[in-house]
């Protein structure tokens, strides 16, 4: 495992947050980068949801990179998340030959609040500007938070994300289905009926807004299971994925 460090010179004002490298052996790689933000509510980062993930994704031939973005419960407020997940993206893409990795085939991973960081960079990854491009190549959402306006929105996300009382336009400036657009990149996304923490309404909101702008996806709703499961799912979603991304990236 290796970290990485240093501060990005691409317009961005932001250093690089701290990212933990997963590099799969030299002669199974495959070429393709994956950037994993843990979830945690925007208040921790869940072990399982990122180095979990990126043990499992780099055995397959994937180069993982665990981002440590900031957190509400210390007291940051977006857009600082949102700039973390960004300068991580300019990060990596900069550093891709050192990697193994093709600089088109970068994709982003995130579960729950993590999640909804993921769908945020891939609606808003042109609201910075940058060098570098800053458009992930796809997108992976594990049970996530989209929505920041519906019924369905995580309360507690929402608050570590944007404080105690947001203006009604800060709200439905971080909910991700209503942001969509013809260039966002392909994504696959999963939930569980049964979940109660996040609703399985905040996957299906961002599938119809996808489908809508005619952008590629894949979603699975399966029927069994609670929140915040990761790879310890009785279900084989990570093998779908895996295929998904051998079809699509």
């Amino acid at each position: 495992m290796k970290q990485l460090t240093g501060r990005l010179k691409n317009g961005l004002t932001n250093p690089a947050p701290p990212i933990d490298c997963y590099l799969p052996e030299p002669d199974q790689r495959n070429g393709i980068g994956l950037i994993i933000f843990p979830g945690g509510g925007y208040g921790h980062l869940a072990e399982h949801e990122g180095k979990g993930y990126a043990e499992h994704f780099a055995a397959a031939g994937i180069t993982c990179f665990v981002v440590s973005y900031r957190l509400g419960t210390d007291g940051h407020r977006h857009p600082a998340m949102l700039e973390d997940g960004l300068a991580a993206i300019a990060e990596i893409r900069s550093r891709a030959d050192e990697f193994g990795i093709a600089p088109s085939r970068i994709g982003i991973m995130g579960s729950s609040a993590g999640g909804h960081l993921t769908a945020h960079l891939l609606v808003a990854y042109d609201q910075r500007e940058s060098s570098i491009s800053l458009r992930p190549d796809f997108g992976i959402l594990c049970y996530p938070v989209i929505t920041t306006t519906s019924p369905h929105a995580h309360a507690g996300s929402r608050a570590n994300l944007l404080g105690e009382d947001p203006s009604p336009e800060l709200i439905e400036e971080v909910s991700c289905e209503l942001h969509v657009t013809p260039q966002t990149p392909p994504c696959f996304l999963w939930h569980t009926g049964e979940d109660l923490g996040v609703p399985a309404e905040n996957s299906m909101l961002f599938a119809a807004s996808l489908r809508k702008q005619s952008v590629p996806f894949e979603l699975h709703i399966y029927h069994k299971g609670g929140h915040g499961l990761g790879l310890g799912a009785d279900f084989p979603w990570a093998i779908d994925c895996l295929r998904w991304i051998k079809e699509t990236v």
